[in-house]
Formats: structure tokens, sequence, C-alpha cells
């Protein structure tokens, strides 16, 4: 049987196939998209000897955005976006991924979707496909144990982020559309007439005052006490000076009077729980 297995990158795509493979007998080829290689090698799921195939997406596979003829800005007013029809599709850039997939579905019996475990997740695995089969990974011990107990994605996961992909785009475009449209003719711009349907952007902007900005010299006084337990650290509320000559003064006031009265101590306990998972961080970390 062939098992045709679907990252949400390339780098999960070859972290999943060297951890199964265990680097032996694993094979890589190319993909119509230079940047999702496939790997192959041979493993066995519930009993079963398999030909596992690994690939990749690059996260969502497909867009959405309105028809035709209501993307122009002119097209309409912008509160009709609101019930203008919209269609999800594979922008041109994803075309060479789509293609791989078809291509590999059509020699597999299988469908593996390794994809994070949120509504992201199950979003990108409908738009791969309306029905397979799902592993969940996070870590090697768990990437084993996901790979021979499948289970279905989550419909009304995908639907919600379907939704919001859709109330971001007509929101988005619809007060932009009307703020520009709005505002276009509220300002007097020297600039040519030719130039009138120039966009200013807020970036720019910000840019001039970053480059006009000139830096501070500053200094900070830090103080820590080393004992058998551990380092206690002392924190500044005042935090820095600009005053040189200040900070000298006080820097030497605490040296002439070097006993001091703790008056407070506060411990703050830290924890770092498992990885939830197919946490895409925490397994490559791993």
């Amino acid at each position: 049987m062939r098992v045709l297995n679907v990252a949400e990158k390339p780098s999960v795509a070859k972290a999943v196939a060297n951890i199964l493979s265990r680097n032996q007998g694993l094979r890589m080829r190319e993909g119509r998209s230079r940047y999702n290689k496939l790997f192959e090698f041979n493993y066995s799921i519930r009993g079963q000897h398999c030909q596992m195939v690994v690939t990749s997406v690059i996260g969502h596979l497909m867009e959405l955005e309105f028809e035709d003829r209501f993307c122009k800005w002119h097209s309409c007013d912008p509160a009709h976006l609101y019930q203008a029809p919209v269609r999800k599709f594979v922008p041109e850039d994803k075309l060479d991924i789509k293609r791989t997939l078809e291509e590999e579905a059509r020699k597999c019996q299988w469908l593996v979707l390794w994809l994070d475990c949120d509504r992201e997740g199950e979003n990108i695995a409908f738009e791969v496909l309306e029905d397979f089969l799902m592993g969940d990974v996070g870590s090697f011990r768990e990437i084993h144990e996901s790979v021979q107990n499948l289970v279905r994605p989550n419909q009304l996961f995908a639907d919600a982020v379907d939704a919001r992909q859709e109330i971001d785009l007509r929101i988005g475009a619809s007060f932009t559309r009307f703020q520009t449209m709005l505002l276009r003719d509220a300002f007097v711009i020297d600039i040519a007439a030719d130039d009138r349907h120039l966009v200013l952007s807020y970036g720019p902007c910000q840019y001039w005052e970053v480059q006009s900005h000139e830096p501070e010299e500053f200094w900070t006084i830090n103080c820590s006490h080393k004992l058998d337990e551990g380092t206690a650290t002392f924190n500044w509320m005042r935090g820095h000076l600009f005053d040189y000559t200040c900070a000298v003064i006080i820097y030497e006031m605490c040296v002439q009077e070097p006993t001091a009265t703790v008056t407070k101590v506060r411990q703050q306990e830290k924890r770092k729980y498992p990885p939830h998972p197919l946490n895409t961080i925490e397994l490559e970390k791993t």
C-alpha cells in the first residue's frame, strides 16, 4: 500500500521523514515545486507494510478573494462587499504544489496530513482534500504513536477558519475602500496632477523618524548577590539615568554603604509544559 503524507511546510516534511525512516532507506526526489521535495521510505502502519511518500505545502494552499467583477476599487459601493460572492482558489505561485499533490494522490491509497492541531491546521487539511486521515505530531515518540492512531479532522474547526477569513476580507476591503475614497480629496497635497492618485502609507513616515533618531547614552546600576541556593538579582526602580554624574554619585553611595536591608522578596515560578501535538517550533527543537 502506498501512503501520501503532506506536511505544513518543507522543514516539517523532512523532519517527519527522517524520524519515521530513522534515516534508513530514505530516498529524496524532486517535485514540480522546487521548494517541496518528496521523501520515500518503507514503513509499517498497524502491522501493514506501506510505502511512504512525504511532501509538503507552504501554509494555506488556497486564498479567498471576491469574484472578478468586485475586485476593482470603483466596481461597487464598499457596503456591497458584505454581500458580494467570494471564491477560494489556488494562487499562481502554488499551482506547482497542487499539481504535485494531484499526481501523487493518483498513485496512493491513503493520505496522512501532518499539520498543526488548531483551526488553521484543520482548514489547511480540508484545502488539500475533503476526506482524509490525519496524525498529530509533537515529538519523536509521538510521531510514531500518531501514525499508528490516525483520526479524522474536525470540519467545524475548518469552517471557523473559513468564516474568519471571509470576515477579514469583507471588513478589511470595505473599510479600506470607503476610507480611501472618502479622504482622497480631503487634503491638499503639493504633487503633480498625474500623481493625484498616489497612495500614501504611514510606513514611509515612520522610516524618516527612525532615520532622524539620535541615540543617547544612558547608565544603569546592576546588583546581585550569590548564595548557595542561587543568585538573587535586585532591580533598580529608576531603571537607568541619562546623566553620567548622577549615576556615578549613586553608585559611589552604594559602594560606601555596601550593607542593605531586604524589605521584600518576590519569587516567581516558571513552568515549561509539554508541547501540544504538532507544535512545529517544539518539533524542530527536538
